[in-house]
């Protein structure tokens, strides 16, 4: 998902923004790339590194992943009435600066 929002990351880069130590990110990245979600390719500036990024695949299951999610919570707010909407429209700024911290 962070390389589907952000794009292409070396895995140091990664690990500091999943908040995970570099080994722990190496080793998420042999795995995810064993599995064909994402692909290292070399570093355009600095040979010893490399630069991840998300495949075609990875991007459907996330595509599909939100998709459900969209559903799931479109079914969910259909059963809100309207006072309970306000009460989100109150909360949205809130919300989204939560989600963007």
């Amino acid at each position: 998902g962070t390389l589907a929002r952000c794009g292409k990351a070396t895995p140091g880069e990664l690990a500091r923004k999943e908040h995970v130590q570099p080994p722990s990110m190496t080793r998420i990245v042999a795995m995810l790339e064993e599995k064909g979600l994402v692909r290292r390719e070399p570093h355009p500036e600095d040979r010893r590194q490399v630069v991840v990024s998300s495949t075609e695949q990875a991007e459907a299951i996330l595509a599909e992943s939100r998709r459900r999610r969209n559903v799931w919570l479109a079914e969910l707010a259909e059963g809100l009435d309207e006072e309970e909407w306000a009460v989100l429209r109150e909360a949205a700024p809130v919300l989204y600066k939560l989600a963007h911290l």
